[in-house]
C-alpha cells in the first residue's frame, strides 16, 4: 500500500474513532468532554452526518461521568474510545479498578453517586466488563431521536 491510501484509510480512521489516555488529574474530566464534542463536530463536517446538539450533551456526559469514576476509584491511567458505529456512538472507558460498579437503588434523597444511574438512563446499552488489568465500560449512545417519539438514547 503506497503512502497516500495509507493516509487515506488513518484519515478514514480517525472520523470514526478516537481514542485518549489520562492520567486522574484535575481536568481529565474537561478534556474528555471536548474530545467528545471535537470528535462529534468531525463527524458531522466529514460525513455530512446529522448529529443533534442533544446527542453531543449526552456523549459528553456519558464520557463525564465513566471518566469521572475513572478518576475517582482508579489508581492509574484511563483510557477513552469513541466510535462511530451505525446510529450510535459507543463510548469505551477502561481504568485499572477490577470493581465492577454497580449502580444503586434510587434515593432521590442521596447527594453523588448517581452517575452510573444516568449512564444507564440516557444510554441504547451500557455494558462492564473485567480485564486482565481492571475493567472496560461501554455505553452506546444514539446519534438522533427515533421517528416513533421515544427519548433519544432509550431503546424501544
Amino acid at each position: 500500500m503506497d503512502e497516500a491510501a495509507r493516509n487515506r484509510d488513518q484519515s478514514a480512521e480517525e472520523l470514526v474513532r478516537v481514542s485518549a489516555e489520562y492520567e486522574g488529574s484535575p481536568g481529565d474530566i474537561a478534556r474528555g468532554r471536548e474530545l467528545a464534542r471535537r470528535f462529534l463536530a468531525r463527524v458531522r463536517a466529514a460525513r455530512n452526518r446529522p448529529v443533534p446538539e442533544r446527542a453531543v450533551d449526552l456523549v459528553q456526559l456519558v464520557v463525564s461521568e465513566l471518566l469521572t469514576n475513572a478518576c475517582k476509584y482508579a489508581p492509574g491511567p484511563s483510557l477513552v474510545d469513541l466510535e462511530l458505529a451505525e446510529d450510535r456512538v459507543e463510548v469505551t472507558v477502561w481504568d485499572t479498578d477490577p470493581v465492577l460498579p454497580v449502580a444503586e437503588t434510587a434515593d432521590p434523597g442521596r447527594i453523588g453517586r448517581h452517575g452510573l444511574e444516568i449512564v444507564m438512563a440516557v444510554c441504547q446499552s451500557f455494558e462492564v466488563c473485567r480485564e486482565p488489568v481492571g475493567k472496560r465500560m461501554r455505553a452506546a449512545v444514539r446519534l438522533a431521536d427515533d421517528l416513533g417519539g421515544t427519548a433519544l438514547g432509550h431503546a424501544s
